[in-house]
């Protein structure tokens, strides 16, 4: 499967001279060593105006960046999980209002932390049950360990919920968990990024009666035509995957960073539907592609119209903000101006973020500095794959919208 460019860029609106600038921009951060290396893909109109490669994705190996190039896309995960729970609710199997208690009781009698310490919590019972639309608009309560902004984060690490997992533990075991641990908040009150995307993918194999990884590739990658998106690379396809790397705190030069890097080699005890995936361009390219055009590609509808519209409305209470209603902490987006859909932020506003995106535009991104965006107004899509982590090192997000619709003319 390939990324190649399939249109000149001035049939489709585009300069190409400026979108030379993105190739040149990125490629400094290559050239200085705080990126190993990238791709970048940019469509309009279903057609791909742009498809670049640059550096290495192994830089210790001497291995290019190439069109075939595994990427661990990690919370772009989050998205295809939040399209599988919506295949089954177009099937009737539940309503967004239902509480998920109803398929797994480990989330009863959840209880909402009050006050106190991590070692000696104050909490007080959920006045509100935990139900669907929650999970998919992480307004659950539930957070990540890894954020450390909150009590309730570091009562996560102490059970083990940290960056990553306990090795033992799989996702069955983990939302059991979940649901033993307090709330940061009561459910539907604010919205926290958080492992509920995790918990609905537990929804989805409990309804299905499948697997989550067994879901993924027989509901969706086989019929997208997503040969390439996998949980791990195997010996055959190893060399395929980019490193992992972080930024060295002295000079800002990416150091390969193996021990997080490496659990890509090996299947997951803990199918994430979180952050689990490994996934390549042409792969995402589709995705974003069947998204663009409202739940169908080459012929092959996995959403209504009608639902995709629906799960890229803003859908946070009283149709406010991140920055009205996040309670702090890690999360793939800036808040001002972005609401959030089923699965997706959503720009409500791009000028209090200082943005050139369009009014709809939704998106989301990986820890490990990957990222997407749809934006039906224009009929534009892009990606960004490259793996340093954590996202926020550089603002290469930002960076990518401020020159691709610079270059956006017709």
């Amino acid at each position: 499967m390939s990324v190649a460019r399939t249109v000149d860029p001035d049939q489709v609106g585009f300069d190409p001279a400026r979108l030379a600038r993105v190739d040149e921009h990125f490629g400094r951060y290559v050239d200085d060593g705080r990126l190993a290396g990238w791709q970048i893909v940019v469509t309009r109109r279903g057609e791909i105006a742009h498809s670049a490669t640059y550096g290495l994705r192994d830089r210790e190996a001497g291995l290019p960046v190439e069109s075939d190039t595994l990427w661990r896309i990690y919370s772009m995960t989050k998205p295809v999980t939040s399209v599988a729970a919506m295949m089954l609710w177009e099937e009737g199997r539940f309503e967004l209002t239902d509480e998920i208690s109803r398929w797994l009781p480990e989330f009863a009698d959840v209880r909402v932390y009050q006050k106190g310490s991590a070692l000696k919590p104050y909490t007080v019972p959920a006045t509100e049950p935990i139900r669907v639309w929650h999970l998919l608009t992480h307004t659950a309560g539930l957070t990540y360990g890894f954020m450390q902004t909150s009590v309730v984060d570091g009562i996560y690490r102490a059970a083990g919920y940290d960056l990553l997992p306990p090795a033992d533990v799989d996702l069955a075991t983990a939302c059991t968990a979940f649901g033993e641990l307090p709330l940061l908040f009561q459910p539907g009150s604010a919205w926290g990024y958080s492992v509920a995307t995790d918990v609905l993918g537990r929804l989805v194999e409990v309804v299905s009666g499948q697997s989550l990884d067994a879901f993924f590739a027989e509901r969706i990658f086989a019929p997208l035509g997503m040969t390439d998106t996998r949980w791990w690379a195997d010996d055959a396809d190893a060399k395929r995957l980019a490193a992992l790397y972080v930024p060295d705190p002295g000079t800002g030069r990416a150091v390969r960073y193996d021990q997080i890097g490496a659990l890509a080699h090996q299947p997951p005890r803990l199918l994430s539907g979180g952050g689990g995936l490994l996934s390549t361009a042409a792969d995402y390219h589709r995705f974003t592609q069947f998204l663009l055009r409202e739940g169908d590609l080459d012929g092959v509808r996995l959403l209504a119209p009608r639902t995709v519209r629906f799960m890229t409305h803003n859908h946070l209470p009283g149709g406010r903000d991140l920055g009205e209603l996040s309670v702090g902490g890690f999360a793939e987006t800036v808040f001002d101006g972005i609401g959030f859909g089923l699965g997706f932020a959503v720009v409500l506003d791009p000028v209090p973020s200082r943005s050139a995106s369009s009014v709809g535009e939704y998106y989301w991104g990986g820890v490990a500095s990957t990222a997407f965006w749809v934006d039906p107004a224009e009929e534009v899509t892009a990606l960004l794959f490259t793996q340093l982590m954590p996202s926020s090192t550089h603002p290469l997000r930002s960076q990518l919208r401020q020159l691709v619709y610079s270059a956006l003319v017709g």
